[in-house]
């Protein structure tokens, strides 16, 4: 069987973007569909090049249990067995050794054979911050060490392998026509700057290093001549399931804290880099002041972008995914631009924690309050209760048995493991190449403002669906919440903000507005 070991987790993601989801169909087409990743030369001898087929392996091993991967020419015939190795790091089951192709996918200047091509043939590639892509002709990969166009290339190719492969089941399916984006703009027709041999990233914080975070990571990691301070923060550690979008995590990685991952990655660097395994607020308590100069933001929850957008970085770059879409939202300056937290307002009643748990796992509201403010771990008892009223089996739950519930929900629920359950679509997960892409803008975002070098300033989000052909127009502007709804409208936290940045005070440290206020 090649189907991978976190395959329910992709069966999740996948279930929220296809029509009439089964997960026995879902299963039987990705055994039916091979598909195959191939190379030449001229693609192994750009670090571009190498950078699209390394992530491109990376996503497409995520996903689907048979992969061909062929050397176009004797010059790429030595990268085969690295590729492949890579491959099986992430799924020890897959197949590598398929005969036919339904679906390809192609880096460098060689086309398919006739005998090769009769399935459809997608070729990717770059031209430093440009990402290419073609259904009709190969693509070239820029000399440049920039990996940004070609971490788009890497997404956008395997985005419309997925297309192809769930035509039949996923809307608007259709697949790309020639493609030329720019991570600069976000259109066809920039001109690109020269590359330069350092890079200085100015000091920045990179908080969630989950799918988001691991694109961010994987982008970063390929600037060899980067310099600079980058500290990351995470208070969760790798489990299986994580293995479904997390394009830098392999088998061996599991149970390892997230940003150790990020710092071993970061080591070909010449970042000096630094690791916090907490939360967001554990960090701001252990520092001296909150002078934060830049943030980037790569977690999953609303809550989380308010509480950090409350500390008050100086600046802020943002990146999301949801279900059907993915993005990323710049936020220079607190008073005069939108803030993060305007993006992020809740609207509405929502469920509280204790009775989305509850509802996910059909237990009373009620008791799951008291268990969550007790913390109390699941033992095996209440987790064969759970598996009777979700009518599934309980050795799917043992292995959770002793995390607290909190714990208990998000690596069942959350992890695709209890996939039936009516709650099953409340955590959106999306596809790994979205999560990639999302993590690619982001780390592209804090070069490009430390390079000077975007022509003009862009609105304040950039939005992509992968799930359909690219869209003419996608870089989208965003008001500042109206009123005083938000606060950034709040005299207190302006006037932290300024302190802080705007006066020349920046040895000063509000811990908070409510000290100002008291004042």
């Amino acid at each position: 069987m090649a189907l991978a070991n976190f395959f329910e987790k992709a069966a999740l993601a996948a279930s929220q973007v296809l029509r009439d989801f089964d997960r026995t169909v879902f299963a039987q087409q990705l055994e039916s569909n091979p598909v195959l990743l191939a190379f030449d030369g001229a693609a192994i001898a750009s670090s571009q090049g190498r950078a699209t087929i390394d992530l491109s392996a990376r996503l497409l091993g995520r996903l689907y249990p048979i992969i061909m991967v062929q050397a176009l020419d004797h010059a790429a015939q030595a990268y085969v067995p690295a590729v492949e190795a890579l491959l099986q790091a992430i799924n020890p089951k897959i197949d590598l050794h398929a005969s036919r192709c339904c679906v390809a996918l192609v880096v460098g200047d060689t086309a398919l054979q006739a005998t090769d091509a009769a399935c459809p043939t997608f070729y990717v590639g770059s031209l430093d911050w440009l990402a290419l892509f073609s259904p009709n002709a190969p693509v070239s990969s820029g000399s440049s060490s920039n990996p940004f166009g070609a971490g788009a290339a890497a997404c956008l190719g395997v985005a419309n392998v997925f297309r192809t492969v769930f035509a039949a089941s996923l809307p608007h399916a259709q697949v790309d026509s020639e493609v030329r984006l720019s991570l600069l703009t976000y259109d066809a027709n920039t001109a690109q700057p020269a590359w330069p041999e350092v890079i200085s990233l100015s000091d920045t914080i990179l908080v969630g290093v989950g799918a988001i975070g691991n694109g961010a990571v994987w982008a970063l990691s390929q600037l060899i001549q980067a310099e600079g301070t980058l500290v990351v923060v995470d208070d969760e550690t790798i489990d299986l399931s994580n293995l479904q979008r997390y394009a830098l995590a392999t088998q061996d990685d599991i149970n390892l804290a997230k940003v150790m991952l990020a710092i071993a990655r970061l080591g070909s660097t010449k970042l000096t880099t630094a690791a916090f395994e907490g939360s967001w607020s554990q960090y701001l308590g252990q520092r001296s002041n909150w002078v934060l100069p830049r943030v980037a933001v790569a977690v999953d929850s609303a809550a989380a972008r308010i509480s950090i957008q409350s500390s008050l970085p100086r600046r802020i770059t943002n990146a999301w995914t949801q279900s059907t879409d993915l993005g990323i939202s710049r936020h220079p300056d607190f008073i005069e631009k939108v803030c993060l937290a305007c993006l992020y307002m809740p609207k509405g009643q929502r469920q509280s924690e204790s009775e989305m748990v509850a509802s996910a796992l059909k237990l009373p509201e009620l008791e799951v309050r008291e268990l969550l403010y007790r913390n109390v771990a699941v033992d095996a008892g209440l987790a064969e209760r759970i598996a009777v009223i979700n009518q599934q089996p309980v050795e799917l739950l043992l292995p959770f048995v002793g995390r607290p519930l909190r714990r208990f929900y998000q690596e069942t629920v959350c992890g695709g493991v209890l996939l039936t359950t009516e709650a099953g679509h409340l955590n959106e997960t999306p596809m790994a190449f979205q999560s990639a892409l999302a993590g690619v803008m982001l780390a592209a975002e804090l070069v490009i403002e430390d390079l000077n070098i975007r022509p003009t300033e862009l609105v304040s989000t950039t939005r992509i669906n992968l799930l359909q052909p690219l869209g003419a127009h996608l870089n989208i502007p965003v008001q500042k919440q109206p009123g005083s709804r938000c606060f950034c409208h709040d005299k207190h936290f302006q006037q932290a903000y300024r302190d802080k940045y705007l006066d020349g005070l920046t040895g000063i440290s509000y811990r908070n507005a409510a000290e100002l206020s008291k004042g």
